[in-house]
């Protein structure tokens, strides 16, 4: 498998740290708020990719962390009137809600920045006793210059960085590019924990470095998030982390792409954010997480009401390829076709196809389409009379690759109909039976209305949810 490793700019062959196993740590949410369709993407794209890794045999450590001792959570629990601490349960327990709905798996891990205050302190105190980190009135600062490597990630020129830069009136720091790693507190209502520097909190950046190093070691295989964190958090991540350990922090960085409205970023600040929580009123999980997955992970997707109803219609070629096929399983012949042999065949080429865009560089549009390719040949197959042996066989590769996407859920759904559209569907066979056209047609209508078609096959009544 070849990743594009955003530290070098370049695709490189994966080579783990250890044969056979991959450590995976990707950047959480900050909880508190519901995440929106631009904070979905990371979070399904590195989905997908320990997914795709289990696929190919690999024994995965995945961890996500929660950011919940931050600014905005603080802001947050002041408007409402409650604690910090029970704004960012609220937002942990409504990321999984939408999470789940997407078909995203929980992480090995979900380590919380509050349940590791001792290991960043101590962090923080090997920065300071190495002489990258200094503290002024219980402020803890990391000294950016002192590490030689600044920018490696991001292609940032320290001095450009510099020119940029200015130190405001009443500002402590000892260069402006200087950034964080402690937040003495400010009032006394804000949560803070007791350091050898006061009481106070930690600085954003240090919480991963100091996760990622409690949980998967000194040296991970892959970190992911997206593209805005490049620079300055996981740059920032590198110089603690490598100056802190001694070792290569992380071998493989891997940004996704924005997602953008009217080619802008889409994000909280500039307001033009639409929540998942909203999305999912009028389209699912599945659909949601299919749009995400059919452009490649690191060029910018645009969202619209046009683009979410091509992948709607997009997914529901892929659903409706898999309902025939089970219907042709409990339904069809159990006489092969002549050229069946090649036409099962076949279905392996397809296989091969989506295994190779997937091994480079997890390109999900050409995965995609390979699965496309097969619904087609699939369908021709059905149409031309293929057998239930066929139709298992097809069924189990068509699922086996919509699950490495992770585009179909199943363990939710119990397949019942439900009384009322029973009693519908046999009313309209006994119309039919009857000749009664108008009868059978009126039905048919009904149950078009409830998001259910039903298709007239020699085999029977195929029935296919909208």
């Amino acid at each position: 498998m070849r990743v594009y490793n955003t530290l070098t700019n370049r695709k490189e062959e994966f080579v783990p740290v250890e044969e056979g196993k991959v450590k995976i740590y990707a950047c959480g949410p900050t909880v508190y708020n519901f995440f929106h369709i631009g904070n979905a993407r990371p979070f399904v794209v590195f989905d997908t990719l320990r997914r795709y890794f289990k696929y190919r045999g690999y024994d995965v450590k995945f961890v996500q962390n929660f950011t919940d001792v931050d600014d905005k959570i603080i802001n947050k629990a002041k408007e409402e009137g409650v604690s910090a601490q029970e704004v960012s349960e609220k937002y942990i327990e409504e990321y999984f809600d939408d999470a789940s709905a997407l078909n995203v798996l929980k992480a090995d891990i979900h380590p919380k920045v509050s349940e590791h205050i001792d290991e960043i302190i101590e962090f923080v105190q090997t920065l300071i006793d190495k002489g990258y980190a200094y503290e002024v009135d219980g402020d803890v600062y990391y000294s950016t210059r002192k590490f030689p490597d600044y920018g490696k990630l991001s292609g940032q020129n320290i001095e450009d960085l510099e020119s940029g830069a200015r130190i405001a009136v009443g500002d402590v720091k000892q260069d402006p590019l200087d950034f964080v790693l402690w937040k003495a507190r400010k009032e006394e209502s804000e949560i803070a924990w007791d350091s050898p520097w006061g009481m106070g909190r930690p600085g954003w950046h240090i919480e991963c470095s100091t996760m990622a190093r409690k949980h998967l070691g000194d040296t991970i295989d892959i970190h992911g998030g997206g593209q805005d964190l490049q620079f300055p958090h996981h740059e920032n991540e590198i110089a603690q982390s490598e100056a802190c350990n001694g070792v290569p922090f992380a071998r493989y960085w891997m940004h996704n792409g924005y997602i953008t409205i009217d080619g802008k970023k889409m994000s909280k600040s500039l307001n033009n954010f639409f929540t998942v929580r909203d999305i999912r009123k009028e389209y699912s999980g599945d659909v949601i997480r299919f749009f995400l997955l059919s452009g490649h992970y690191r060029s910018p997707i645009n969202f619209s009401d046009t683009l979410m109803e091509q992948a709607k219609q997009g997914y529901d070629r892929i659903a409706n390829a898999i309902k025939t096929l089970e219907f042709l399983i409990a339904n069809g012949s159990d006489e092969k076709m002549d050229n069946e042999d090649k036409l099962v065949g076949d279905l392996d080429g397809f296989k091969d196809k989506f295994i190779e865009s997937m091994d480079d560089d997890l390109n999900t549009a050409d995965a995609i389409a390979a699965i496309f390719d097969m619904v087609s040949a699939i369908n021709l197959a059905v149409k031309d009379g293929a057998s239930k042996s066929y139709a298992n066989e097809a069924l189990s590769k068509i699922e086996e690759l919509t699950d490495v996407l992770g585009i179909f859920k199943k363990e939710d759904e119990d397949g019942s109909l439900g009384d009322e559209v029973q009693e519908l569907i046999e009313r309209r066979q006994t119309a039919r039976k009857e000749k009664n056209w108008a009868e059978a047609d009126k039905i048919r209508n009904e149950l078009a209305a409830m998001g259910i078609t039903l298709k007239d096959t020699p085999q029977g009544v195929q029935i296919i949810h909208n």
